[in-house]
């Protein structure tokens, strides 16, 4: 199969732009909560007294509202770049409907960006207007700006109120019509890419493509998104993702609390109950690796290992009854899984919360045993895949047709389809029209398909597989082309690795680069006595500790199992890094390849010492 498509389950006839998905909601359901705020000024204190605020729809549309005729009042004209830089936070979500609320258009900056990148984006993007979300983040816009043309100024957001005194001169007609001006194909916002193969691209993302999303998104997954769930929102608000989500449950009626520090999640979850959760595979991770430490440590590995092979039987057997082929699950099974939901898959459902009916895995690949397992404790994970260039989401599984492995089928209004060369290539209602600069739209299209980058192919029922990024491919000094993915997810599905980076480009073998999860060697390193070093160096840094490198020779020669002899790694080192220096990783925590071959040359060049180039 070369393309598959979904049809459209939503019109958008019926909505100006973005702004009456909040509108209507306050329409139907004004005193609905629709956010929870924390009970603390700290927004990431899991110990403050007190309950979570709940704020109701109406509440967040007054807010809104005002803070919407502040920004008209001191200049703001239809069309005009608002930059939010902050945290994930509630204010976050108010000035992004307050921007378009006033007819701007919403620029995202990571909270974690340079002065140099600040700089950049306000320059190209033209802005205007600035929130900060703490004072250093209010430094540097506001000296970004300083040198912009037509700036307007920097408003910190916890000082909102100084600029909604400014709107009172402002009336609800004008507020209106300038709500009400942008259309469809009007700019709603330009996200900058994270930029992990080459320069940042700013893409214009319109009205249409976050209503085609939310609204067609909304219909596929009511079971998912509804007006009696509540998620919790920790991945920055400057990803697409999280925006698309968070509108989609402004419009759908599900209550939203937002953290900025993913450390405070778990500890927040038995406050918050979740239904549903958005998360990375390298958080589910952490979820299986901590209840087999805790296991361990009472002495229950063994036992451990086998209610994990249960679990994944369980989950093995769902996909089954999705498939409309069911199993009936023999006894000694069924007695089996019983048993260890009482020693272990409750207890782990507890820890997120007790509620969570599903999560959504995106941002990288989830390992297919690992979602079997989440599946078989009860917790099904819908893994998706999106860019920015499609407004986030472009496939999905979805509830009760959830295939582990693959990323589901494109989803209402999507298309796919798959090149001679074997890239993914997109068409549809998220899909954006082109970059702010034309220049980067040359390569961007084939045939009026936006080209992803990424390699896949479809499954016999149009669902999309995964194999790897096309600029990523090794070609070996024997001709022989590796795509690298599946081997590097396979290796970081040890909690021991962070990020897995083969090389071999015009070299007679492949080696790799594994960089280590800092928090889980240390753990491991103490509990077998090792003095193992692996505090956050100022750059990439070899690690040499023969134990731990036999400990996880067995996790590269499970990986080299899987792959043919040819993709096969045969020496490794490993290293440890500083994982957040923007220059080494993006800001949804994507290694940058290139940048680690450039820092590690001299580490990599010890893998192939005394080989013939």
């Amino acid at each position: 199969m070369r393309e598959s498509h979904t049809r459209a389950l939503a019109s958008l006839d019926a909505y100006a732009n973005v702004t009456d998905l909040l509108v209507r909601r306050a329409a139907e359901a004004p005193d609905h909560a629709a956010f929870e705020v924390p009970p603390a000024a700290s927004p990431n204190d899991p110990d403050a007294t007190g309950a979570w605020v709940p704020v109701s729809t109406a509440t967040f549309l007054d807010e809104v509202r005002t803070l919407a005729k502040g920004l008209i009042a001191i200049g703001l004209g239809p069309g005009d770049a608002v930059a939010i830089m902050a945290p994930t936070r509630y204010e976050w979500a108010v000035a992004d409907l307050a921007t378009w609320f006033a007819g701007g258009v919403v620029v995202p900056v990571y909270d974690s960006s340079s002065p140099s990148q600040v700089a950049a984006i306000v320059a190209d993007a033209r802005i205007r207007v600035g929130f900060g979300g703490t004072a250093t983040h209010v430094d540097l816009l506001t000296s970004a700006l300083a040198s912009a043309d037509g700036a307007i100024g920097v408003w910190g957001m916890d000082d909102l109120d100084a600029l909604r005194t400014h709107g009172i001169v402002v009336a609800d007609d004008e507020l209106e019509h300038r709500r009400t001006r942008a259309g469809h194909d009007d700019p709603a916002t330009i996200v900058y890419t994270s930029g992990t193969t080459g320069e940042p691209k700013g893409a214009v993302l319109t009205h249409a493509n976050f209503l085609g999303q939310v609204l067609n998104i909304a219909a596929a997954y009511r079971e998912v998104v509804h007006s009696g769930g509540n998620t919790i929102i920790f991945l920055p608000l400057a990803h697409v993702l999280a925006r698309g989500l968070q509108l989609i449950c402004i419009a759908s009626g599900m209550r939203i609390a937002h953290l900025s520090d993913a450390a405070a999640v778990v500890p927040t979850l038995a406050t918050l109950r979740p239904t549903f959760l958005v998360v990375v595979p390298r958080v589910l991770q952490k979820i299986q690796a901590a209840a087999g430490d805790k296991a361990a440590a009472k002495g229950l590995s063994g036992v451990w290992a086998r209610a994990r092979a249960t679990a994944v039987a369980e989950g093995r057997l769902a996909e089954l009854r999705d498939a409309g082929t069911p199993r009936r699950a023999p006894l000694g099974h069924r007695v089996r899984h019983g048993v260890f939901d009482a020693l272990f898959y409750r207890r782990l459902r507890a820890v997120m919360g007790g509620r969570v009916d599903y999560m959504l895995s995106g941002g990288a690949t989830l390992d297919g045993e690992l979602s079997l397992f989440f599946r078989g404790l009860g917790v099904p994970v819908i893994e998706g895949y999106g860019l920015t260039e499609t407004t986030a989401p472009l496939t999905g599984n979805l509830p009760g047709r959830i295939a582990s492995g693959t990323v589901g089928l494109p989803l209402p209004g999507s298309t796919v389809r798959i090149s001679d060369e074997g890239e993914v290539l997109a068409k549809g209602v998220g899909v954006f029209a082109g970059y702010r600069d034309p220049r980067h739209d040359g390569d961007a299209f084939v045939d009026g398909f936006f080209r992803t980058g990424d390699l896949g192919r479809l499954d016999d029922a149009g669902r999309l597989v995964l194999e790897g990024r096309l600029k990523d491919v090794i070609v070996t000094s024997n001709g022989k082309t590796v795509v690298p993915a599946r081997w590097e997810s396979a290796v970081e599905s040890d909690p021991l690795v962070q990020h897995a980076v083969m090389v071999g480009e015009g070299k007679p073998y492949l080696s790799a680069l594994l960089i280590l999860d800092a928090e889980q060697a240390a753990a491991w390193a103490a509990s077998t006595g090792l003095p193992l070093d692996v505090r956050t160096p100022t750059d990439l840094r070899a690690v040499d500790e023969p134990r731990l490198h036999a400990h996880l020779q067995r996790t590269v020669d499970a990986a080299n199992a899987l792959v043919a002899r040819s993709e096969q790694v045969r020496r490794f080192e490993l290293v440890v890094a500083d994982l957040d220096d923007r220059e080494l990783v993006t800001p949804t925590m994507k290694i940058k390849r290139r940048v680690v071959v450039h820092r590690a040359t001299e580490t990599i060049a010890s893998l192939y010492r005394g080989v013939p180039s």
